[in-house]
């Protein structure tokens, strides 16, 4: 599944919206993405008919099974790699900073290979 660095950020940012407010509206996104409105209309228009989004008759934004399967995968690289370099020493603004820029950059492969060897050193930690 291949799409662009800002479609996986607009998916990210409503996979939390929701988890926050349960709701979502465009006007929403732009607010926590710092964007304008039409900026953030026109994308939506893109995911809805890419089949990431759908949009209700009253402007509330769900995400599709796509949509969310994408969404999750950023947000749980986002989340993993962020702790993991906080755990490492480097400070929690950088490393947030850090993560979003390579969540989108790494494959699943490397993904999972550098989560697979911080579980192992976590446990064996806790194993003394």
């Amino acid at each position: 599944m291949q799409i662009h660095e800002s479609a996986e950020n607009y998916l990210e940012t409503i996979l939390i919206l929701q988890h926050r407010n349960g709701m979502v509206r465009s006007i929403d996104i732009a607010n926590e993405l710092g964007f304008s409105k039409p900026s953030v209309s026109i994308f939506m228009k893109n995911l809805r008919e890419n089949g990431y989004i759908k949009m209700a008759s009253d402007g509330y934004i769900t995400l599709t099974p796509a949509g969310r399967e994408i969404a999750e995968m950023i947000y749980e690289r986002h989340t993993f790699l962020s702790d993991w370099l906080t755990q490492l020493g480097v400070t929690p603004s950088v490393a947030a900073e850090d993560a979003c820029r390579m969540e989108h950059a790494m494959s699943s492969e490397t993904f999972s290979a550098i989560k697979a060897l911080a579980l192992r050193m976590a446990e064996e930690k806790a194993n003394g």
